[in-house]
């Protein structure tokens, strides 16, 4: 085969654009890249400056360049019996044929290829498909991005990594992907049908590096076999050895390994405060700015007393992103530095794991709701399953509808065989259950803690010391597990799993089966089912009205511009019902009665099909049902609870979206106050609970978290310590906070004109003057969409590109990877990007502070809880408002120095800092910037000659 890569640019992606410059890169039958063809070409339209801005292609470049007519006419011998490949090869290939018609050559009715499915099939965990971070990724040369040539020549050597993974693929998991798209009549599917025949003819087939099972390449061996680290060891490793001794050898080995390591001192106050709280059997609250070095100040100390004293220590994390970064950098360098074998086992909640035996029914029976796309993600996974060893969907880069797919592949406990699963000696969630049965420290997240509780300890191995990392989220998510959160499609996914319509689902597949079996019970069966089919489908619909009339009761909210996300908000009084609420619980009544009767007939029918017939190999089958019907009793239940509104301890409340109307609803009933129970589950239990975090004191106090957390108790027992540890940075010469006292304020959530136009101005005069490499964070998406349009097209000129969270695509980690792959950008974000996102170094110079973070008032759990403290004669705002605001405040700041190299400017707007008389705490809660405030127009020549001095 004989391949062309192409590329265009354009003066824009409509029809009507034209072509500035062409590249083309031809691959030879030997697999080398033999030729190389550019040339501008002459648009006869101006090009946009915002196409100049991308790929730097300027009006002059193309004022003397060969028309269409001459390019093409040196391009098309190049395009003869070749297969034509492309980056997103749509657009290219609707430029190609408009000028091939153009210029009076016939269409070009080759095969077409395009490597972003190759990407996406072959390297199923890369993180982007973006060309130039693949090509950074897989080291391939791109020096001029968005450059024909250039992008065709990068193209093509990714092209060719492709080809090479396909080369060393498994010839079994060859045969799986021509099966796959056997039935697509696509290029992709004769692709691979033509490398699986030419794979097929080669004689010697190499087997190793794989296990092979059912049909399936695996990387995954038998978990059995997975034994405790130190099973061979006849005496305790730390025998006499004091924790002292144990860190001495532990850091010569890491100065061996790590030649800059250096001790720092907050890190070792650390160590010796988390090892005392375990000595000493008690919990500890302690504060670990970045740059501490806070997950081996616990994980050391963790091991240390796990392998001495022989237990468990969990450590949870609240985001997955911490528990892959303990995964990937901590504890395969632990492993290396401590003197004697340990285990650390990662424990994510079972819906991470890919269930096999489901998989492998799902892809035998081409069970596809939306084929196109799923035999993509199933052809990802084919391949993934040769690679991965834990079966984590955290590896796995699925795309926008990927999501659907995994939900019916994944583990569940109700439709889990256990040992009568043909899959269970390789089943990852099992593998994962006993890795961290036989760990020594577990690593898991606070939504399985809570998950644990909830089904009575069945899932977690018993553990007596914890650590809580990112503890300042522990109450949030507890409110989240021990209240109630159910969406529309909840009900509907589990309805629709069921029963689609007579084809689909798995009631259908059981009627199948039974249709072909010789039972003399099997015609009752049926019966049974079409008798269920329709009570679902009366569900379905009363669920629909349901929600549509719930969905009625939120008022339009008088402030949101259309399309807001979260537009509406509104809460329910156990004391004051909506008028029409009997209407309401009557349709619940009858949602309940007739899923009550499913679940009777449905439960008797399963369990007669098993009796009698064992030899049906149904079994699976039978198991995902009877799970599903689990679930239709829990929601059942989840939505009595919420419509009798009966609890005072709960706050019960509605949240939709204007675009999607009843689709979009959600219902919550939250316990208004955790603390009782975080202390009966946590505080009382265990030996001792080590909590740590970047922000846990207020004003140098941790009072707001003591009352929060329920370890009241504790601290008057003498079993609470206490410890806010040194900033190993230089804050004064790091950083400079600047507040402009004259800047206007603003009321609500949306600004007037006059403080927008002028919020745009300075944010605009600030990017330039730090060379963009700027975040601006919002706690308003309105206010970030006023902002972004005016920002962008003023900011153009000068080069620098604003990226906003919701107006450009991408999830938080691909936005912020864009912000760090492009030179000079804004990057403006809203709640999410407050916290957790790591921007370290040269990519990030200043961060912007638009409104102090205060939590919307009116949100329904604020109003509880604010009810609650004026109850108690307790001040509400400074009890509540201010704490929780100080925190997330603190949590931004902290966004702008990541290392000792690292110096930047924060830039506050809102004057409340100033003027308010609570500002001060947010002000001393900071670990020391240097502080000015001055009247706007002296604040670009501060900055400008802050960042040009060089620190003493």
């Amino acid at each position: 085969m004989k391949f062309a890569v192409l590329d265009f640019e354009t003066t824009g992606n409509q029809s009507s654009d034209k072509i500035i410059q062409a590249g083309l890169a031809i691959i030879d039958h030997d697999l080398t890249v033999s030729q190389v063809y550019r040339s501008f070409v002459k648009p006869g339209i101006p090009i946009p400056p915002f196409i100049t801005g991308l790929t730097g292609i300027t009006e002059d470049d193309v004022k003397d360049a060969p028309e269409l007519d001459e390019v093409m006419m040196e391009m098309v011998p190049l395009l003869e019996d070749v297969v034509l490949v492309g980056h997103n090869v749509a657009f290219d290939f609707n430029f190609l044929q408009s000028a091939l018609d153009q210029t009076g050559y016939l269409p070009f009715t080759g095969r077409i290829l395009d490597t972003m499915d190759f990407l996406k099939i072959l390297f199923p965990s890369l993180t982007t498909y973006q060309l130039g971070l693949v090509a950074n990724e897989f080291n391939v040369q791109h020096d001029r991005p968005h450059q024909a040539d250039s992008d065709a020549l990068a193209t093509a050597l990714i092209f060719l990594k492709c080809l090479e993974e396909i080369d060393s693929l498994p010839l079994l998991a060859l045969q799986r992907l021509s099966d796959l798209f056997a039935g697509e009549d696509s290029d992709l599917g004769w692709f691979f049908d033509a490398v699986l025949h030419e794979r097929e003819r080669e004689s010697q087939q190499s087997q190793e590096g794989f296990t092979y099972y059912r049909q399936f390449a695996l990387q995954v061996d038998d978990w059995m076999d997975i034994t405790p680290a130190r099973e061979h060891m006849l005496e305790n490793p730390l025998k006499d050895i004091s924790f002292e001794q144990f860190m001495e050898q532990v850091k010569e080995r890491l100065k061996e390994k790590l030649p800059e390591y250096e001790e720092r001192e907050a890190q070792k106050i650390m160590l010796g405060e988390v090892t005392r709280a375990f000595e000493e059997d008690k919990h500890l609250l302690i504060e670990a700015g970045t740059g501490t070095g806070k997950s081996l100040g616990y994980l050391l100390p963790a091991i240390y007393h796990s392998v001495k004293q022989e237990e468990k220590v969990m450590v949870s994390t609240h985001t997955i992103n911490l528990q892959e970064q303990l995964r990937e950098r901590d504890i395969p360098m632990l492993t290396e530095v401590v003197p004697f074998p340990f285990r650390a086992a990662i424990f994510k909640g079972r819906q991470h794991y890919l269930c096999l035996r489901k998989f492998e029914h799902k892809i035998n029976r081409r069970d596809f709701t939306t084929p196109k796309d799923e035999v993509m993600t199933a052809a990802q996974m084919i391949v993934w399953l040769a690679q991965t060893e834990t079966g984590d969907d955290e590896e796995l880069n699925m795309g926008n509808r990927g999501g659907d797919f995994w939900e019916t592949v994944a583990s569940e406990s109700d439709s889990c065989l256990g040992r009568n699963c043909p899959w269970f000696r390789k089943c990852f969630y099992h593998k994962a259950k006993h890795e961290a049965g036989v760990a020594d420290v577990v690593i898991t997240n606070h939504s399985k803690l809570f998950t644990d509780i909830q089904a009575g300890h069945q899932l977690l191995p018993a553990y007596d010391r914890l650590v809580i990392d990112e503890a300042h989220h522990l109450e949030d998510v507890a409110g989240k597990h021990l209240g109630l959160h159910m969406k529309y499609f909840t009900v509907v996914h589990t309805l629709t799993r069921l029963f689609k319509d007579s084809k689909n689902g798995q009631l259908p597949s059981l009627r199948a089966m039974l249709q072909h079996s010789l039972h003399k019970k099997a015609g009752e069966w049926i019966r049974i089912i079409d008798d269920i089919y329709s009570s679902l489908l009366d569900t379905k619909e009363s669920w629909d009205k349901l929600s549509e009339l719930l969905f009625t009761l939120m008022p339009e909210r008088s402030d949101a511009a259309p399309g807001d996300p979260g537009q509406f908000v509104y809460r329910l009084l156990p004391q004051k019902k909506p008028k029409n609420w009997d209407e309401l619980t009557a349709l619940e009544n009858g949602i309940h009665i007739s899923l009550g009767d499913v679940l009777r007939k449905g439960e008797r029918m399963i369990n007669e099909i098993r009796e009698e017939e064992n030899d049906f190999g149904a079994e699976s089958l039978l198991t995902d049902i009877s799970g599903l019907f689990k679930d239709l009793g829990n929601e059942r239940d989840s939505l009595r609870f919420f419509m009798k509104l009966e609890s005072e301890d709960n706050v019960y409340w509605l949240e939709g979206n204007g675009n999607y109307r009843s689709k979009s609803l959600q219902i919550f009933a939250v316990p208004i106050d955790v603390s009782a129970q975080l202390k009966d589950y946590f505080f009382d239990k265990k030996k001792s609970v080590v909590m740590t975090s970047a922000t846990l004191s207020v004003d140098k106090s941790f009072q707001y978290m003591i009352e929060q957390l329920g370890l009241l108790e504790a601290a008057a027992q003498d079993r609470l310590m206490t410890s806010m540890l040194p900033s190993p940075f230089n804050y004064r010469e790091q950083a400079l906070l600047v507040i402009p006292r004259d800047f206007p304020s603003v009321k609500g959530s949306v600004g007037d004109q006059h403080f927008v136009s002028t919020l745009v101005q300075s944010l605009a005069d600030t990017a330039v003057a730090t060379k963009g490499r700027m975040l601006v964070l919002f706690t308003s998406y309105r206010m970030l969409r006023q902002v972004y349009d005016p920002l962008k097209e003023r900011l153009l000129v000068e080069g620098i590109t604003v990226i906003g969270q919701g107006m450009d695509s991408g999830s938080r980690s691909k936005l912020t990877r864009r912000f760090q792959g492009q030179n000079a950008s804004v990057l403006l974000g809203t709640s999410s990007f407050w916290e957790g996102v790591d921007i370290p170094g040269e990519a990030l110079t200043s961060l912007a502070i638009v409104r102090l973070p205060f939590q919307p008032p009116n949100h329904p759990l604020v109003e509880a809880k604010s009810e609650r403290l004026q109850r108690e004669k307790k001040n509400p705002f400074m009890k509540l408002s201010v704490p929780q605001a100080v925190i997330r405040f603190k949590q931004g700041f902290g966004r702008l120095v990541r290392s000792s190299q690292d110096r930047g400017i924060v830039v506050v707007y809102d004057t409340r800092i100033l003027e308010s008389y609570y500002g001060k705490y947010f002000l001393y809660s900071l670990p020391g910037p240097k502080m000015e405030h001055m009247p706007l127009e002296q604040m670009i020549p501060r900055i400008s000659e802050w960042l040009d001095t060089e620190p003493s």
